[in-house]
């Protein structure tokens, strides 16, 4: 199945959500983020991302669920009222005519219970909703899974730039991935699209890597004592987000690694859904810690991973005995 009109729409979708997203972040004002009761930054954009998203896919694909980040509970109370209002002024710029009610219905229609045997979308609204918030990276991600298997992704990183290694030039650049066809990027005027590969880079003396700039998301310490047993003499890259999945497929850093600082935390299916198949179709392998595909097949979360290992597949197998060694 070619899924072109599916890569038309996620496509446009995503770049809306990134001139929103982009829009915000220029003007990010204190009253533009409320915190959650997991203490994560919730802002305008995050919102306002997931309506315009959804409402493309409602119009195209009215039958297809959605699996989503933000529910729309904090925007029918009393102390979201201001901050539904903002959503609103922002998504004028794309559908006028929307209401209050419109847009809860848009954000509603993402959920977080799916059958994994049907066909279903997962979105991202913001992912690296703390980048967003630092004016770093961050991506607007937007996967369809079939049958527990990822067939389409679009990552829309509006601060990462077109350039090697990436860069916060604003340029913003997308990357679309259709199973089987390959992985492209383009920058978010939607100019012409470009093949993308993973480097060729063999010798891990050579390599780089990558891993989160956020320190509670992944055990730092222990990504540079995996990078110490393999001779690795660069020093890390650290983006927000799925960024690095993009950043991986182009080629400019050979390896990423997302050790969890926590036992019992489990990845979510839309932090790495559009990321990994972008990831896989530009060459590049991506595993769990200990070597395990990564299972789409569980629902809302990958409850049947832990930790993520992605690499040109070079010396991939070296990189998991490394984490063997320092985890255990």
């Amino acid at each position: 199945m070619s899924y072109e009109k599916e890569r038309a729409v996620a496509l446009e979708a995503v770049i809306k959500s990134c001139r929103l997203c982009d829009e915000v972040q220029r003007t990010l004002a204190h009253d533009d983020s409320v915190i959650k009761k997991d203490k994560s930054p919730v802002t305008v954009a995050d919102y306002g991302s997931q309506a315009l998203i959804n409402m493309e896919l409602m119009s195209y694909f009215p039958d297809d669920p959605v699996v989503s980040e933000e529910n729309s509970a904090l925007l029918k109370s009393p102390a979201g009222s201001t901050l539904l209002g903002k959503i609103k002024e922002r998504i004028a710029g794309f559908h006028p005519a929307f209401n209050d009610i419109d847009i809860i219905n848009a954000i509603e229609h993402g959920k977080t219970e799916i059958i994994t045997t049907e066909r279903y979308w997962a979105i991202d609204p913001i992912d690296g909703t703390k980048g967003f918030v630092r004016g770093d990276s961050y991506a607007v991600a937007l996967a369809l899974i079939e049958n527990g298997e990822v067939v389409l992704g679009v990552l829309g990183c509006p601060n990462m730039g077109t350039s090697t290694p990436p860069t916060y030039d604003r340029t913003g650049a997308v990357f679309i991935a259709v199973k089987d066809k390959g992985s492209f990027t383009c920058n978010l005027k939607n100019s012409d699209e470009i093949r993308i590969q993973v480097s060729d880079v063999d010798e891990p003396s050579l390599a780089n890597y990558m891993e989160s700039v956020e320190s509670e998301h992944s055990s730092q310490e222990q990504s540079a004592e995996v990078a110490k047993i393999l001779g690795v003499q660069a020093p890390p890259i650290r983006l927000d987000g799925q960024c690095k999945y993009a950043a991986l497929g182009r080629g400019d850093a050979v390896y990423y690694i997302r050790l969890p600082v926590a036992k019992d935390y489990e990845e979510k299916i839309w932090d790495h859904a559009a990321g990994w198949l972008i990831a896989k179709e530009a060459g590049g392998e991506v595993t769990d810690a200990v070597g395990r595909d990564i299972d789409f097949t569980t629902g809302a979360v990958l409850s049947g991973n832990t930790g993520i290992v992605a690499s040109n597949g070079k010396f991939h197998s070296r990189i998991l005995q490394a984490i063997k060694r320092v985890v255990g």
